[in-house]
């Protein structure tokens, strides 16, 4: 298994992490578009269920409007806590701070 960049543990066989791998390998590109356009359509999905956040337009990058979205209603049960703008706005709410 060739993963991009990065180990990945646990993996169900032999693999190994290729530095820039979707510009050296081409499964490894294949599997990147295959990844981004799946991600894509979720967040569209998502888009219906949560039509607040706007995920069918930023796709799950940070956008001004969408750090706007977390400040005015805090995360939806569909945001990775472990992101940086959704982990810094759940401090900046529990502190009584909005976003700016």
């Amino acid at each position: 298994i060739l993963t991009d960049g990065s180990p990945v543990p646990g993996l169900p066989a032999p693999s190994l992490a290729v530095w820039k791998g979707d510009q050296v390998a081409a499964c490894v590109a294949a599997a990147s578009i295959v990844a981004k356009v799946t991600r894509d359509r979720m967040m569209v999905e998502l888009d219906g269920q949560f039509p607040a956040y706007g995920f069918a337009e930023h796709k799950g990058y940070t956008t001004r409007a969408h750090r706007l979205a977390l400040g005015t209603h805090g995360p939806c049960s569909h945001h990775r806590y472990s992101f940086v703008t959704v982990a810094r706005e759940m401090g900046e709410n529990e502190m009584g701070a909005g976003v700016a």
